[in-house]
């Protein structure tokens, strides 16, 4: 177990519209510096297929996916110890700021891309922004109980913050 700091920044900008909240990067996301590195996470995959754009690759593109979209994305939790990439390891947990989002954009949503991320957000963030948050099915490939279909079809709920 050994302490990590976060070391990705925020995606977002003031036409941000959604904000969708990981819980930590994984091992790979770290190694990319960008969210769901992992090549088996969904994220991206899904996201394209709601919104019928081709999935992006580079870190460039997937910013600019983000950002063309109005999707803000982080992470609830800013330092941890944790063991690889195991959220169920995630001890002594320090949040991200997220007020930094919420007040330079107008945001209609928050989202927490799994169970984990929403326990987090529930626990350290949710009372200080004072918003609720929707918790979405991870896209992370150990949640095998959702395939594509299931995930996309669940994550569909994205677009009516988006209009």
């Amino acid at each position: 177990m050994k302490k990590v700091i976060h070391n990705i920044s925020p995606v977002y900008d003031n036409n941000s519209k959604i904000l969708i909240l990981g819980s930590f990067p994984s091992v790979k996301s770290r190694e990319a510096q960008f969210f769901y590195g992992h090549p088996r996470n969904r994220f991206w995959q899904v996201l394209s297929e709601i919104l019928c754009e081709e999935t992006p690759i580079s870190v460039k593109d997937k910013k600019a996916f983000l950002l063309n979209n109005h999707i803000a994305v982080w992470d609830v939790i800013a330092s941890c110890d944790i063991e690889g990439s195991s959220d169920s390891s995630i001890k002594n947990v320090k949040a991200n700021d997220i007020s930094l989002i919420l007040g330079s954009a107008e945001i209609k949503a928050v989202f927490c891309n799994g169970a984990t991320s929403f326990k987090f957000y529930q626990k350290y963030l949710e009372k200080g922004v004072d918003r609720e948050a929707i918790k979405l099915p991870s896209t992370s490939p150990a949640n095998a109980a959702f395939n594509m279909d299931k995930l996309i079809n669940e994550w569909k709920i994205v677009l009516d913050y988006l209009s």
